[in-house]
């Protein structure tokens, strides 16, 4: 099964969060309207399965994976010393195209995915191309010469958003400090009816 493609407002709006970092608006006014006539008038009331689903597909499509390679990182999850829900988020979130999004490097994590598969990241030095990367304390994440000429990036660098305590972030050049802490990552994310889908 393919990366979800279809309009980022509709599915945004269908999971009531701005998965993608747009910061639109008029998105943030729509959220709680589901996409459809007239937002469907109502949410309807979902079973457990859908609700669990719901919650898995929102995280997904906020880290921009496939599901195969979402179920991948689930596996690895259960394999971990943390609980498996807790090790999920601290996998998805130590992804490279994450880390630049968190680096403050790009405005979204699809443009930071974009920034990783042209090839204007490099992990120590090196360029790396894989969205899917795994970060790991001790690594310095940059943005090449190229990347830094882009208006759009050269003004983030100049005007740093939040970056969270794991990362430190100076002048295009970010190191991963730490591991992430679960209260570090999205908190209306439900870890627990993800692993409730899987279990199934």
């Amino acid at each position: 099964m393919g990366r979800d493609r279809g309009p980022k407002n509709k599915l945004s709006r269908r999971e009531g969060k701005d998965l993608f970092g747009n910061g639109s608006k008029s998105l943030e006014r729509r959220l709680n309207q589901p996409p459809g006539m007239h937002g469907q008038n109502k949410r309807r009331k979902e079973s457990e399965y859908g609700v669990q689903l719901r919650e898995k597909q929102k995280v997904k499509r906020m880290y921009g994976m496939r599901e195969g390679q979402f179920r991948r990182f689930f596996r690895n999850a259960q394999r971990a010393r943390d609980l498996t829900g807790v090790a999920l988020l601290k996998l998805l979130e130590r992804r490279l195209d994450n880390v630049v999004y968190r680096l403050g490097f790009a405005r979204t994590r699809p443009q930071a995915r974009q920034f990783v598969n042209h090839g204007h990241i490099l992990v120590n030095g090196k360029r790396v191309d894989i969205p899917s990367f795994l970060v790991v304390v001790g690594q310095e994440i940059s943005l090449n010469e190229v990347a830094r000429k882009i208006p759009e990036v050269s003004e983030m660098i100049d005007n740093p958003l939040y970056v969270p305590d794991w990362l430190r972030a100076n002048n295009g050049v970010g190191h991963v400090v730490r591991d992430p802490e679960r209260e570090e990552i999205d908190q209306d994310i439900n870890e627990q009816l993800i692993i409730e889908f899987y279990s199934r």
